[in-house]
């Protein structure tokens, strides 16, 4: 048997986990008191917030649900948003922030496929499920969080085939995070700019992949740094950094989630801001350094955050790709290595106070490249780039904000002349708001476009999503969402169109059908939704 897909619902009703939550059961054991938990009563029915996202299934052939973890409780009062995660043997899933409830109670769920992690939900022996949702209940603000945290695992039956490659799930996964027991989460707190949080890892002899895979979310001083001026809270540029004993190994420059609680409220009601329900997360390909990581002894991976105020929540899981041939060791080398620091300018135009332009731009490029000698693949050589581009333009009344980046892995044995793997991706995160007479429209935007090639690749090979968004509010009276969400690729294609006005869904329309030479051209940030 053996796990081929797997899905985690986080399901959140008006809710309460003031601390963690840990069960030390065993994943693949179903509890016989698991059962699904009674609805609470309420006076008035409560409100469904949402993200707009794709549908997750179950994959064709599996055998069912054989696992299901539950917490549950009541729910009731007024809230604000709060940020939870959820852990599983230290390995960060799932990120997140809850709705801000109103006091008659909202309800609301999360779904994200964590097939990636199946190594660890299938390792030998008792792993501990650890939740935190942080919350405040006092006289004012009297809701209590109460969640369910579903994980559905899929099998299916397969037959025999060759030894897993890169492009599978990972053999191993590290986490990097702080330890339980904790009344607080797993996550390391990044203060300032200067803090540095760090974890020491020593790698097995056999890896030949290595990837880190960033869980970054901005809070308290720093929630909403994108909108901040020159010269203060040290502007809007933010560069999230991963070194590995002191020499840069690797970037992620930050989406902004805007929490639901973000700029606000009404803007984000009943339809999230994208990604703030489940936060995204960022990978830094670490094979090319792997010349320097497998002797054996534990190295220094560092976490720090450009211009940071206080706080930052980061931590990581180290993926690791293992020769199955034993534990013969594997021989590595780095062949060249390109880091110059990050390129970033201000600069403002005087005028009036009200009219003032400020404007931000930063770029940024890494690239490094290693070998890799496995006794199952043979000499492996690995260049990973990262390049970056970062404008931003505010005034009083308005915001322009885009992210550009370019990732790429390109996999490939230089001496036979062939390419194992090759993944090209581009991500642009727009953002903007204008201000008028009493009228605030805000866009927000993720395109995401990934191009992959090579033997060893068996997924789409070419794979788009783009989501844009616009919300309005009006003299704190009247208010509306309309966001469009279009995922197209080689495996399938999700469209959805949604608006609201108030708490109200006014219009809708979602497919599954993929036109002829279908593409994402012509699908930018759409208008604002239609008030009453």
């Amino acid at each position: 048997m053996a796990a081929s897909c797997v899905h985690l619902a986080l399901l959140l009703l008006c809710l309460m986990i003031p601390a963690i939550i840990a069960s030390p059961r065993s994943p693949r054991k179903s509890p016989a008191d698991d059962a699904a938990a009674p609805t609470p009563p309420s006076a008035s029915r409560p409100t469904t917030f949402f993200e707009v996202g794709r549908p997750l299934r179950p994959p064709p052939g599996s055998s069912g649900r054989c696992s299901t973890l539950l917490l549950s409780a009541s729910f009731g009062g007024a809230q604000l948003d709060r940020v939870f995660g959820v852990w599983f043997g230290g390995v960060e899933l799932l990120r997140g922030s809850t709705a801000a409830p109103p006091p008659e109670g909202i309800v609301w769920s999360v779904s994200k496929e964590v097939t990636k992690y199946a190594s660890l939900l299938a390792a030998a022996g008792d792993s501990t499920l650890a939740v935190y949702l942080g919350n405040l209940v006092n006289s004012t603000l009297t809701g209590v969080y109460h969640a369910n945290v579903t994980l559905h695992l899929y099998f299916r039956r397969t037959s025999p085939s060759p030894p897993p490659h890169a492009m599978a799930q990972a053999d191993l996964i590290v986490p990097m995070s702080r330890a339980l027991p904790l009344n607080d989460g797993l996550w390391y707190e990044i203060h300032g700019a200067t803090d540095v949080a760090s974890a020491r890892v020593a790698l097995p002899s056999n890896t030949y992949r290595a990837a880190l895979e960033l869980y970054v979310s901005s809070h308290g001083d720093d929630e909403s740094w994108y909108i901040n001026t020159p010269g203060y809270h040290n502007g809007p540029f933010r560069e999230v950094t991963v070194r590995v004993d002191g020499d840069l190994a690797g970037v992620a420059w930050p989406f902004p989630v805007i929490y639901v609680g973000g700029i606000d409220p009404h803007l984000w009601r009943p339809i999230a801001a994208i990604g703030s329900f489940s936060l995204p997360t960022y990978d830094v390909e670490l094979t090319p350094l792997l010349g320097k990581l497998l002797d054996g002894k534990p190295h220094t991976f560092a976490f720090a955050v450009t211009n940071a105020m206080d706080v930052w929540y980061v931590d990581a899981n180290l993926h690791l790709w293992l020769d199955p041939v034993g534990t013969t060791a594997t021989t590595a080398g780095i062949v060249s290595y390109v880091a110059p620091a990050a390129a970033n300018t201000t600069s403002s135009k005087s005028g009036d106070p009200v009219d003032t332009h400020y404007d931000t731009t930063a770029t940024r490029h890494f690239s490094a490249t290693g070998w890799v000698n496995s006794k199952s693949y043979g000499n492996v050589t690995t260049n990973a780039t990262q390049t970056f581009a970062f404008e931003n333009t505010k005034t009083f009344e308005t915001l322009s904000q885009t992210t550009v980046v370019h990732a790429g892995v390109v996999a490939m044995d230089h001496a036979a002349g062939v390419l194992y793997y090759s993944v090209q991706t581009q991500r642009s995160f727009p953002l903007g708001w204008l201000y008028e007479q009493g009228r605030l429209t805000v866009t927000h935007g993720l395109d995401d476009t990934t191009v992959a090639a090579g033997r060893w690749w068996s997924g789409p090979k070419n794979r788009s999503l783009r989501t844009s968004q616009s919300s309005v509010v009006e003299d704190e009276e009247s208010f509306g969402v309309r966001q469009t969400y279009r995922y197209v690729a080689d495996d399938g294609c999700y469209f959805r169109n949604v608006t609201s006005s108030n708490y109200n869904i006014v219009s809708e329309h979602n497919d599954e059908v993929c036109g002829k030479g279908e593409s994402l051209d012509g699908v930018g940030v759409v208008a604002a939704a239609n008030l009453p």
